[in-house]
């Protein structure tokens, strides 16, 4: 026994000895630069800054030197026990254990979890509205820029960006990327089936909560993230819209590798002052652990959540605290707080690299030192990148790369998944597989079956619900290089008009810019932008004019061009027109007559008489009367001028008049692409159908001149294009033929007696 206590005893003094000479190593290293990862093993997927590995340094130390004097005290008490007594040895804190209890994450390396590459990563997002619509674009392109693994987008959102996202994601058609959505309005009550869209009445969940923050009721949705998701879905990364991630996202994924078993709900602590309640006389947050924590970067353990009763958790914690706070001021961030005030071993500190806050008067400098410390920013501030930080011009470029990066090129497959689906989808792959690239038009055919991405509703958009019957909206298409008549158009036309602008990632935001800054298309809340992404050598006009179409929300159309200016009063006499007519209940085109001017300055007629009078003096033309007369003159320009009633005229070849018709009219012919047959073949759809073509006695519209389009000039240039629209024009009129029989026989010949 003897012998046995002698040989524990020099054990322990070894470990002792052994204790002291680490102690003073690290003393030693720690001030070395890289004095962490001669001594610590190294955090995968982690690179905290210096002043954090100072911090675990010296962290080490202190429990390194607590080891001692636990050591020492258990060494006098195996003196005094002799020989008859057993040591009783003292337990160190686990490495990364405080002596609370309470697991930290800042001063040491729990175990590493690991992401499979084709394991499926849950993000969660609540949106709504048209800003925030376009806003997260720029999150979803930094996730995407930088992922390795499939994803599955959960949107909580209104049914604007429903709408929004639900077009850009379809049209986007990025591989391995599935998404969901869950209607924040919709009040249906129901089950949410295994990762399909949840019909629970979200809004009412939080609708009782005065909340003072900007956004609005939709900033509490996040608190119903348990009821609204899956309940087979057990963790969720879950952002705000103003998020920019520098890192793959996976490395956040694996996170949730390192949470205890009390552990539910992952955050960053917060950098402002805002929870301590000094930034002003009397100011009184909502309570908080210590500087409280941020909501913009949140994971959620969704399935412990749910069984501890979260619902019942947070609206009990809120229901107490409204009776003296009577508001949030910061949304649902103020209740999570109240909550993990309440019980801190639910929370999961986060690095703060995880949300590095740009906020006014933050401490997020305190979050990095080099660029490759940078994980994620938020751009929290009501001011967003004009925000004062010492940083914010790097941070400002960042945003601004993922803001006008081409999300064409975030196509990208993930190789070596088995099961995941492989975009584009089976039919287009195989029309793409079917095209002979030897053919002379396969650039016109590859064209025709590109996928553009398209965003509807780019800018704040406004329309009453319950529409006049007679009502019109103004279509038409347009590139950065007729921006200039946007203005003009909304001066000329008060109604609803619906655009569709073919522009790079790049070039929307200029757009972007340059109707906040206009007074006249900042006013309007009437006018629908709807972005199509550039992609091929063609202009795809035809696209163009059918995504502007499709998305009006009125019962009448006028599909025109937009280098045509309506006359004054254009929109009262179309409304009262289709009244008089009475084109409900007859199939119509009414047709404005289309004239034009070679002046760039133009004193704009007011009334038919002075254009008339303008025609005369030879300031103004019959449209295209120079170069091409076929595609109007069918129009009778002698009969209009003295016509005081709509007149009825036939369809002739190559007639291409602008028209008035019902919204559900027949779609343009995609195929047409460029320049030529684009609205001609439109025209011959409707006469096939048996419009009446009535000409429109005291309405006009004015061409604008403008250099010729890169299309119109590789038509006149190139033989193989004309030769390319040939072809096109007579698999048209095939396609014709099987449709409507025999009645569209008369095209044909039509065509071939030219």
């Amino acid at each position: 026994m003897l012998r046995s206590w002698r040989v524990k005893l020099k054990l322990l003094l070894a470990t002792v000895t052994l204790a002291v000479l680490l102690s003073w190593l690290y003393l030693f290293v720690g001030s070395l630069e890289y004095g962490r990862f001669l001594l610590l093993p190294p955090c995968l997927g982690e690179q905290p800054s210096r002043d954090v590995e100072r911090e675990a340094l010296a962290s080490r130390v202190r429990r390194v030197e607590e080891e001692n004097q636990q050591l020492r005290l258990q060494l006098g008490q195996a003196q005094a026990e002799g020989s008859d007594g057993s040591p009783q040895w003292g337990v160190s804190a686990e490495d990364g254990d405080t002596p609370g209890g309470e697991r930290s994450n800042r001063t040491a390396c729990p175990k590493q979890r690991t992401v499979h590459k084709c394991e499926l990563l849950h993000v969660a997002i609540v949106c709504a509205g048209h800003n925030a619509s376009r806003d997260v674009v720029t999150l979803v392109k930094s996730i995407l820029f930088h992922r390795k693994n499939p994803l599955h987008f959960h949107f909580i959102t209104d049914s604007v960006a429903h709408q929004i996202l639900q077009t850009l994601f379809q049209s986007w058609m990025v591989p391995s990327v599935h998404v969901s959505f869950y209607n924040a309005d919709d009040l249906k009550a129901g089950t949410c089936p295994h990762l399909l869209p949840c019909r629970v009445a979200l809004q009412p969940e939080v609708s009782w909560i005065p909340n003072k923050h900007y956004s609005g009721i939709y900033g509490l949705m996040k608190l119903t993230l348990t009821k609204a998701l899956p309940s087979n879905l057990s963790k969720v990364i879950v952002l705000d819209t103003d998020i920019t991630f520098a890192t793959d996202i996976a490395e956040l994924w694996a996170v949730f590798g390192k949470f205890s078993d009390k552990q539910v709900i992952g955050l960053v602590e917060n950098q402002s002052d805002w929870y301590l309640g000094n930034l002003w006389k009397n100011h009184k947050p909502w309570p908080a652990l210590g500087r409280g924590f941020n909501t913009g970067v949140i994971l959620l353990l969704l399935d412990r959540l749910r069984r501890l009763g979260w619902e019942q958790m947070w609206r009990l914690t809120a229901e107490r605290e409204l009776m003296s706070m009577l508001s949030t001021s910061l949304a649902d961030q103020d209740i999570f707080n109240a909550v993990i005030k309440q019980d801190p071993a639910l929370v999961y500190r986060l690095p703060c690299f995880w949300n590095v806050q740009l906020s006014d008067h933050t401490r997020s400098e305190q979050c990095y030192t080099e660029v490759s410390d940078l994980k994620v920013i938020h751009w929290n501030s009501p001011k967003k990148l004009r925000v004062k930080n010492k940083h914010v011009e790097f941070f400002r470029n960042l945003y601004l790369t993922f803001l006008e990066y081409d999300g064409n090129l975030l196509r990208r497959e993930l190789f070596g998944c088995a099961g995941l689906p492989s975009l584009p989808s089976n039919q287009l792959q195989q029309a793409l597989e079917e095209l002979d690239e030897d053919d002379p038009c396969y650039d016109f055919r590859r064209q025709h079956l590109t996928q553009h991405r398209v965003h509807l509703f780019f800018l704040q958009y406004e329309f009453l619900a319950l529409p006049n019957p007679t009502d019109v909206t103004l279509v038409a298409q347009l590139s950065m290089d007729r921006l200039q008549m946007l203005e003009a158009i909304c001066k000329h036309w008060a109604g609803p008009i619906s655009l569709a602008l073919y522009m790079s990632d790049a070039e929307a935001q200029q757009f972007l810019r340059y109707a906040q800054a206009s007074e006249v298309l900042s006013a309007r809340r009437n006018v629908a932008y709807h972005i199509v992404y550039k992609e091929g050598q063609f202009y795809p006009i035809n696209l163009l004019r059918n995504v502007a179409l499709a998305n009006t929300q009125t019962p009448y159309v006028f599909l025109t061009d937009i280098d045509f200016l309506p006359m004054y009063g254009l929109y009262d006499y179309l409304r009262n027109s289709i009244q008089q007519l009475e084109l409900p209940q007859r199939k119509a085109a009414l047709i404005v007559p289309a004239f034009e001017t070679l002046h760039y300055r133009l004193t704009f007629p007011k009334s038919k008489a002075e254009l008339l009078s303008m025609l005369d003096m030879g300031s103004l033309y019959t449209f295209r009367y120079h170069v091409w007369p076929k595609g109007h003159a069918p129009t009778d320009y002698a009969k209009w001028r003295t016509a005081t009633v709509p007149y009825r005229v036939a369809w002739q070849p190559d007639f291409e008049p602008y028209v008035v018709v019902r919204r559900d009219c027949p779609k343009y012919d995609q195929r047409f692409v460029g320049f030529g047959w684009n609205k001609v073949s439109h025209i011959m759809e409707l006469d096939a159908q048996e419009y009446e073509l009535l000409v429109l006695p005291n309405a006009f519209m004015i061409h604008m001149p403008h250099a010729p389009s890169f299309d119109i000039s590789k038509f006149r240039l190139s033989a193989g294009y004309r030769g390319c629209l040939q072809t096109l024009r007579e698999e048209f009129h095939q396609d014709l033929s099987r449709r409507y029989g025999a009645a569209a026989l008369k095209y044909l010949t039509a065509e071939r007696s030219l």
